[in-house]
């Protein structure tokens, strides 16, 4: 007899409408409650949104109390950073996502590339700093190119690649000035990204198909930082060998120096890698969720039921666990934003052209998006993520940009070079 699963999801993003929409393709999950959600879980069949925050955690333990909530799923770092997985843990609610001290991983670049020393993980050789005068002072005797972290969550806009001596010591002068507390100064490594994500229950853990982001706002990769601009799945350049090698030096390291510090971490180990040129892979950070937009291209390709992954890492059993099963093929994701964004743009904007049914190959998954009335609004820098699916990257990539073609809104801004390397 299969048994049947009821499940809150925590966030409002891209993210969190693929989390929903991939536990609804599973026979077992009756319900999904989304907090607060967006336009997009507002409309997905079986999804209910709470217009609750993602930080008021008295109000999201009364909803599982009520709906009869069997798990949680934290999409957010917010949340996790606030220590919402202790505070529902000790109530004897089931989450998936680490504890506070555990999501420092993400929340404290220092407190991570602390760790990394620790457990001798790969990483850019760094130093941190707590005030203005050091940091000038190591950009001196290092020069540039070379790369300013922000030592706290800064919704994917916290790190600053310097290219001149100049540019680092603005950096620097900006990240202090926006009341960083510290900034972590690290070497600027050569190579190609990937994010390689995993989930774990603390003793084992599974990879998810690679996939690339593309972060910064400019086509060609130019401009500002964002919070991503599309993804694609799976990336070639994380070839067998090198899964190995990630597996091996980066992530059972980790997850090794985690346990010996006492620390239980169920919930997703997102690894930010750079690939050099002569083929070895180094963290630059982790990440303690599940990424956006790289959710939206990893979640259309799993096969394996998602609650039966989760469920397994919230009942430590993963170990037991079959080994994750694929569709073939390929995602693309593109995001489509409000004019101006990453800086400021406007809210309230009609949303035209956009399906309430998903389509099995040409899948939008909304992020800053309401509902007014019958009326589809923007509300948020980035709107949708339209997710192309095929059998090769080029039919996923047409995909995407095709059912794009029919979506409209005042000022919507995409690139269009997303998946062409």
């Amino acid at each position: 007899m299969s048994i049947s699963h009821k499940v809150l999801v925590v966030g409002n993003g891209g993210r969190e409408h693929a989390l929903a929409w991939s536990l609804l393709q599973s026979d077992q999950v009756t319900k999904v409650v989304c907090a607060p959600g967006n336009g997009g879980t507002a409309r997905l069949s079986g999804c209910e949104n709470r217009a609750i925050s993602v930080d008021d955690f008295q109000s999201l333990e009364m909803i599982v109390q009520e709906e009869e909530i069997d798990f949680v799923i934290i999409g957010p770092e917010l949340p996790l950073a606030l220590g919402i997985t202790d505070i529902l843990q000790k109530k004897g609610i089931k989450v998936f996502g680490p504890t506070q001290i555990a999501a420092q991983i993400e929340s404290s670049k220092a407190w991570a590339k602390e760790l990394f020393k620790s457990a001798a993980i790969p990483t850019a050789a760094s130093e941190t700093f707590s005030e203005i005068e050091g940091a000038k002072a190591y950009l001196k005797e290092k020069g540039a190119p070379i790369v300013i972290k922000a030592d706290g969550l800064a919704a994917g806009k916290g790190v600053i690649i310097a290219m001149s001596p100049t540019e680092a010591d603005q950096a620097v002068e900006t990240l202090f000035s926006e009341g960083y507390q510290k900034l972590v100064i690290e070497e600027y490594l050569e190579g190609q990204e990937v994010s390689v994500l995993a989930v774990t229950d603390g003793l084992d853990f599974r990879l998810l198909l690679p996939a690339q982001d593309h972060k910064r706002i400019g086509e060609g990769n130019t401009g500002l930082n964002t919070g991503g601009m599309g993804a694609y799945c799976p990336a070639p350049i994380l070839t067998p060998a090198l899964e190995e090698q990630v597996k091996e030096t980066i992530l059972a390291p980790t997850i090794r120096e985690l346990r010996k510090r006492g620390i239980d971490y169920c919930g997703v180990l997102y690894a930010g890698l750079m690939i050099s040129p002569e083929g070895v892979a180094k963290i630059l950070e982790f990440n303690c969720r599940f990424g956006d937009p790289e959710t939206q291209v990893i979640l259309p390709l799993l096969k394996t039921p998602l609650d039966e992954i989760i469920l397994a890492c919230i009942n430590q059993r993963l170990g037991e666990f079959p080994p994750l099963e694929w569709h073939q093929g390929h995602a693309v994701c593109v995001i489509a934003a409000s004019g101006g964004y990453p800086c400021s743009y406007n809210k309230g904007n009609l949303i035209t052209g956009v399906k309430t049914e998903q389509v099995s190959d040409a899948l939008i998954f909304h992020s800053g998006t309401t509902y007014q009335g019958d009326n589809l609004l923007t509300n948020g820098g980035r709107v949708l993520g339209v997710t192309g699916i095929g059998s090769d990257l080029n039919t996923a990539r047409s995909k995407a940009y095709a059912t794009l073609e029919s979506i409209s809104f005042e000022g919507i801004y995409y690139r269009r070079d997303i998946g062409n390397y």
